[in-house]
């Protein structure tokens, strides 16, 4: 059984299930110590030729044995099975819907959680959170459910009546059990460090695995798959030195065990014939003495498991904890009120930002403005902050107070979803799901018809590509949009924000795996169904952007300057080369091109 703030409410939850269950256990516990009763009736006949039964004494026939023995044991088999299949179905039951439950709860909160989360942990070790330690917990909640009371009731009912039949005897087979008892305990914390090791491990194995495989035709591109073989080997040497570790510990563990119960037999064995001897048992009490401590041996071993089972549930619970207790960074400030529809006016007053936990700001006073409705370009040197301006429009991370206006309106004063709902994002790193095209397009809308998808998909000047697919927009994308060219994996991205019609459109260099030809296509296409709506657009390519209302050129984090293309060419001297170089670029492309 495991306790903890995650789960200690599904036991109220859940608690008449439990309750059926524990009944049912009790029922099978009671029928099954009936089981040695028999068992001396059928010694002493035997011995004697007659049974004393409820003080009455009975010839030991057929009719005897019929009536007394087998007719009772079968209702007892009867009892057994129907009890064992109700607390199968309600403890097992409530660990598999406490699972589901949790895992729903660590989804919901991955969900939540701020892009900064996902920068500090890895995919691999979520997935093993999802996996190993989940199905950990739900067997330390179901099976954990049953040893804990099966032990005890079971337990409790055969000491109790092996302690009416004789103390002395049962007193010397308890001893060895509580020596057990203490060192499965000590062995137990032992073996719950070495489970949380033997997770980290595989946690570590799992992500490795995941990121590999997933940067396939890089490693092989770059032929590094003996490199990666080496350190996927060290990994799984890792893994296999901390599953052995705890393996050890937990035979060790069993070890003691069979140790600590055959030295019991011994003692029954020894002590208890000498008390046949003295006329103390007959050997039907004996073998019913027997029958009692086997039934205890059960428990033990299941305190010895549940403590073993503890240790590794209470490591996978923390781990699952560390997920359900992690606080999302981005959250709506108590001042928010609700916000109509937004327009899509966006003004930047000095900003200056830092990516949490940087050492350097990315961003510095920064202020510029974009009237609703504007085509906007943002061009600037690789790493210049072109991608985090935008980021903040979408409140990725947090933004100070008064330096971020939208619709007149302090950013943090309005709801996070409302601000993403009125916005449509096409980032750098063009994730597609492994889902159809047609869904990967109207990935914005609960319902949408065919029509609406190809209209979005001829804006992006992608429709011709998609209806060549043998499955058309049916077609089923591998992971991350592999089975598409980098061009169509943009310009599905690019179908996918359109769809939307958001009243702010942010494009993040998203044109720049297509030809000339079908940038300027889809450039049009951007102008003419988006009059009236903002539309920023961040660009290394002048010719993207040149034709823009308004371009914004940065520098190092700052704005350099804000105008048309030919205002920048004529007052900004950085802009104006950056112009020149990727003209004279272009030349001699073509000369080589001739």
């Amino acid at each position: 059984m495991l306790f903890g703030k995650h789960v200690n409410r599904y036991y109220l939850k859940y608690l008449p299930l439990l309750l059926l269950g524990l009944l049912a256990l009790v029922l099978v516990d009671f029928f099954q110590l009936e089981v040695p009763e028999l068992y001396r009736m059928v010694i002493n006949g035997v011995n004697q030729g007659e049974v004393l039964l409820d003080g009455t004494v009975y010839a030991f026939d057929m009719d005897f044995l019929l009536e007394h023995i087998c007719l009772p044991l079968i209702y007892i088999i009867l009892a057994m099975i129907a009890g064992r299949f109700l607390w199968r179905i309600c403890f097992f039951g409530t660990g598999i819907r406490i699972e589901a439950q949790l895992r729903r709860c660590m989804f919901e909160r991955c969900t939540e959680l701020s892009q900064q989360y996902y920068q500090v942990n890895k995919v691999g070790n979520l997935m093993a959170l999802f996996t190993n330690d989940l199905d950990t917990v739900q067997e330390c909640i179901g099976w954990g459910i049953m040893m804990l009371f099966d032990a005890v009731l079971l337990g409790g009912l055969s000491i109790v009546k092996m302690m009416r039949m004789n103390v002395f005897l049962a007193s010397l087979a308890l001893i060895p059990m509580v020596l057990l008892l203490i060192v499965s305990t000590i062995i137990g914390k032992y073996m719950m460090r070495k489970w949380d090791e033997r997770q980290e491990a595989y946690s570590d194995l799992s992500d490795f695995a995941q990121e590999t495989i997933s940067g396939m035709a890089v490693i092989k591109a770059f032929v590094k798959e003996g490199k990666e073989l080496f350190f996927f080997k060290k990994l799984n040497k890792n893994n296999e030195n901390a599953n052995v570790a705890h393996a050890r510990a937990s035979v060790l563990l069993r070890v003691f065990v069979m140790l600590f119960v055959e030295s019991v037999i011994c003692i029954i064995l020894g002590y208890g014939g000498y008390l046949v001897y003295k006329d103390v048992f007959d050997g039907g009490q004996l073998v019913e003495f027997i029958g009692y401590f086997t039934a205890i041996v059960w428990p033990i071993m299941a305190i010895s498991e549940l403590i073993d089972m503890q240790s590794r549930g209470k490591a996978s619970l923390k781990r699952i904890s560390e997920l359900l207790d992690s606080k999302p960074e981005v959250v709506d400030d108590e001042r928010v009120q609700l916000t109509e529809a937004l327009k899509g006016d966006i003004e930047f007053k000095n900003l200056t930002f830092r990516y949490p936990g940087g050492d350097i700001d990315v961003l510095q006073n920064v202020s510029v403005s974009i009237r609703a409705g504007e085509n906007v370009g943002v061009i600037g040197r690789t790493g210049c902050g072109k991608t985090t301006l935008v980021d903040l429009i979408l409140r990725t991370y947090n933004v100070p107070d008064g330096t971020l206006f939208l619709d007149g309106k302090d950013i943090n004063e309005i709801p996070i979803h409302t601000v993403r709902e009125h916005a449509a994002y096409v980032p750098q790193d063009n994730f597609l799901f492994s889902d159809t095209i047609e869904s990967n397009i109207a990935f914005a809308a609960d319902e949408f018809d065919r029509s609406g998808v190809e209209h979005a998909a001829k804006l992006a000047d992608v429709h011709d590509n998609i209806a060549a697919f043998s499955e058309g927009y049916g077609t089923v994308l591998g992971e991350r949009g592999v089975t598409v060219s980098g061009g169509q994996k943009q310009r599905i991205s690019i179908a996918r924000a359109l769809w939307k019609n958001a009243a702010i459109l942010i494009l993040d260099d998203s044109v720049s795996a297509v030809d000339v030809k079908t940038e300027k296509a889809i450039l049009e296409n951007l102008r003419s169904v988006r009059k009236g709506k903002t539309t920023i657009l961040i660009a290394h390519r002048i010719s993207t952007i040149e034709a823009m209302d308004k371009i914004i050129f940065m520098e190092d984090g700052t704005i350099g300057a804000v105008g048309s293309h030919a205002q920048l060419l004529n007052h900004c001297p950085a802009y104006a080369q950056m112009v020149k170089l990727q003209q004279l670029d272009e030349a001699k492309e073509g000369h080589d091109d001739v």
